[in-house]
């Protein structure tokens, strides 16, 4: 990396460096800017996961185990959002190890992220305008012009999605570390002393590659700059900084690395998935020319605006012939006005890589790619105003943020609950199946099952093909109980995505409610070959082995399932009642009592540690645990009846009585508990009434032999009193 002097440009010609200004008025600037975006994104501090969300943080167990470093870094491959991204895992990973599914968390870090970007921004422009060429016009508004700048970009409404949206940090987070990039080489060509700037220009791109593709463009970018704000020409930036700029280039060996490692992003971005690059260029079109009305006037924004795709270049006529003019007029500026054409030039190089030719089939337009081209957007904008009506630009672009901020909390409002943004999404977009699929789940959970119904059934109308439409249909079948119904919706979606995970777990739950055990293995098995970390199936596979009767396949799973998940008290209980099906109380009673101390008030949890406590002869144990469930549960019959068994076995003969006579007003037809009462009141030697208590007995069950030979001895004991 190349040394510099102080007095001199990096091209060896003299420059006289900016002078600069009062400190205080920078910290003044810095403060308004961040304490701007903390109130407009106050209110989103609490809103919830929503979308992709649940794939890259509740779903994703990579992020529960920091310690794992290597499994946070490499999340699987359905972990949307993150997956080839490892610092984003990280980030998440960070955030679930501090506040665990807390959303405070998660939103603060990106609130703070997202601050950090407008600081960067606020430098490069106050620093842009005091080089030399432009100071000479804006060297005495460049600190209100940048301030202007970065708060109309950072209060912009449009950037919300990258912001609100927690796991789209991988945008804002990217944004964050391409702004340093370039912050860092213009600190750089400042500085008496560069190579520490530089330095730190090569470490926030290494882990911008890290983080989100689109960082791509930024030694481009920077080579861009130097040529255009301090070089003055490719050739005398490339002799000036040949190893800074063969470091930037560098790192793309990650990029490329993490780009091959990734798999297509699991088939959603790449070649060969139904969706050519001419059809995909026509949509971006389209797509594009909406963004910029956006940011002229941002309504309505939308969080998902589907997969449709544009086939014909007559549909989207007008959008290319803007495009192509737009893109055309760029070069041109490179060529003939420089600064005009780098920021004209920053807008497209940041949008390219998911914005051009590339398929992106799961989302073919979405409102983050804009996050960091807005930024190009409002430089020309605010610095034309200045231009066009000198300070009162600065004023006008202040107002203008003002009124953005206000925006940007009603919008933020839309993020409140899953059901009011989709039902906004659905409502912009109603032809899209992923709207009308995602506002079903929602309402589903909102346990609004008539309008989930409609909703899901809708999705499917319009794309019987879409897999998920399908089985979120299937899916909500299935909980309501309506396993005939939801059989044909699993099958399909299974059909149309054989290594759909989720799909393939569901129908195996499908065919379990329809008495087709056998062929519900089939199904799990498939989801655990996808997924071998699902614990939810691996559990749910284990517990149907178990009741089938291939209780030592059961218990297998249960032990992997609790390697994958320790300390889960669903996962002991099921464990120790799998060891208690084979006898095998001495090992049971440890994961039964686990399954308590993790989950005390479980009642369930009680009854079992108490049950395999007295099989083992601890009686008196037993008797507590038993004792604790009914505490719990006053109408458990199960925690009833044996802490009845242990009090009789213990000779505390009436206050057994007391809970086999609750356990029968609770259940009138339990057999069992009429025959112990019955022993219970011949200890008491209350005969009459245990003689009708084994009547009754066999009345209910009347080949019990206990209670026939009970019977036969408490009529011959009375027969010999008499």
């Amino acid at each position: 990396m190349t040394k510099t002097n102080a007095t001199t440009g990096q091209s060896g010609n003299p420059v006289n460096l900016p002078a600069p200004p009062a400190r205080r008025e920078i910290f003044i600037a810095a403060g308004i800017i961040v304490i701007a975006i903390w109130l407009a994104y106050a209110n989103s501090l609490t809103t919830p996961f929503v979308f992709d969300d649940f794939l890259a943080i509740t779903q994703n167990p990579t992020i529960r185990h920091l310690e794992r470093l290597g499994d946070v870094l490499s999340p699987p491959k359905y972990a949307t959002g993150s997956v080839g991204r490892p610092v984003v895992s990280l980030s998440l990973a960070v955030n679930y190890a501090l506040g665990g599914y807390d959303v405070r968390g998660y939103h603060i870090f990106n609130t703070l992220v997202h601050a950090l970007s407008c600081l960067a921004l606020f430098g490069i422009v106050r620093r842009t305008l005091l080089r030399p060429g432009l100071r000479e016009r804006f060297g005495d508004v460049a600190l209100p012009l940048a301030l202007a700048v970065a708060l109309l970009w950072g209060l912009h409404p449009l950037l919300t999605e990258s912001v609100t949206f927690v796991v789209q940090r991988s945008e804002s987070l990217m944004g964050l570390l391409y702004l340093s990039t370039l912050y860092g080489f213009i600190r750089s060509v400042e500085s008496p002393s560069p190579l520490r700037w530089q330095i730190f220009t090569v470490v926030v791109c290494l882990l911008g590659t890290a983080t989100k593709e689109v960082i791509v463009s930024a030694p481009v970018l920077v080579l861009l700059y130097d040529r255009t704000f301090v070089a003055g020409g490719f050739r005398a930036a490339w002799q000036a900084r040949r190893n800074l700029y063969s470091a930037l280039a560098a790192t793309w060996l990650l990029l490329f690395y993490l780009v091959a490692s990734a798999g297509q992003r699991g088939g959603a971005a790449g070649f060969g998935h139904g969706v050519s690059s001419w059809e995909y260029a026509l949509t971006q079109c389209r797509a594009i020319v909406h963004y910029l009305r956006l940011a002229v006037w941002p309504h309505p924004l939308v969080v998902d605006y589907g997969m449709a795709v544009e086939h014909s270049l007559a549909d989207v006529s007008w959008q290319a012939v803007l495009l192509v003019t737009l893109v055309a007029a760029t070069f041109w500026a490179l060529w003939r006005r420089p600064v005009l054409g780098f920021v004209a030039f920053w807008f497209f190089a940041i949008l390219a890589p998911s914005s051009s030719f590339v398929p992106l089939i799961t989302q073919t337009a979405a409102e983050h790619r804009m996050y960091l081209s807005l930024a190009a957007v409002v430089v020309l904008a605010a610095v034309g105003l200045h231009a066009w009506v000198g300070r009162l630009g600065v004023w006008i672009c202040l107002g203008l943020a003002a009124v953005a901020g206000v925006a940007t909390v009603v919008r933020n409002s839309d993020y409140e609950s899953n059901v009011k943004l989709w039902t906004l999404t659905v409502a912009a977009e109603p032809q899209s199946p992923r709207a009308q699929s995602s506002l079903g789940c929602a309402l589903a959970i909102a346990g609004q099952n008539a309008e989930a119904e409609q909703h899901l059934a809708e999705a499917v109308k319009l794309k019987p093909d879409y897999p998920e439409a399908q089985f979120n249909l299937g899916n909500f079948l299935f909980r309501q109980f309506r396993p005939a119904e939801a059989l044909e919706h699993c099958e399909a979606a299974v059909r149309l995505r054989p290594p759909y995970f989720d799909a393939h777990f569901v129908l195996a739950g499908v065919l379990v409610q329809l008495g087709r055990p056998e062929d519900a293995l089939t199904h799990f098995e498939a989801a655990l070959k996808v997924r071998p970390d699902y614990v939810e199936a691996r559990q749910t596979y284990a517990e149907t082995l178990v009741h089938m009767g291939r209780v030592s396949e059961g218990l297998a799973q249960f032990e992997e399932a609790l390697r994958l998940q320790p300390r889960n008290a669903a996962l002991e209980l099921g464990l120790g009642s799998a060891l208690a099906e084979l006898q095998r109380w001495d090992e049971a009673a440890p994961h039964f009592a686990a399954a308590v101390e993790l989950k005390p008030d479980s009642p369930e949890n009680q009854v079992a540690l108490g049950g395999a406590l007295g099989r083992l002869g601890r009686v008196g144990e037993a008797a507590e645990h038993f004792e604790a469930a009914v505490r719990l549960d006053p109408d458990s019959i199960a925690a009833r009846y044996n802490l009845g068994n242990a009090w009789f076995a213990q000779h505390r003969f009436a206050e057994a009585a007391e809970q086999y006579g609750a356990v029968i007003r609770l259940r009138p037809e339990f057999a069992e508990a009429h025959n112990n009462l019955g022993n219970a009141l011949t200890q008491l030697r209350r005969f009459d009434e245990a003689l009708a208590q084994y009547e009754e007995t066999l009345r209910l069950k009347p080949d019990f032999a206990p209670a026939r030979n009970n019977l036969a001895r408490l009529q011959a004991l009375q027969a010999r009193s008499r």
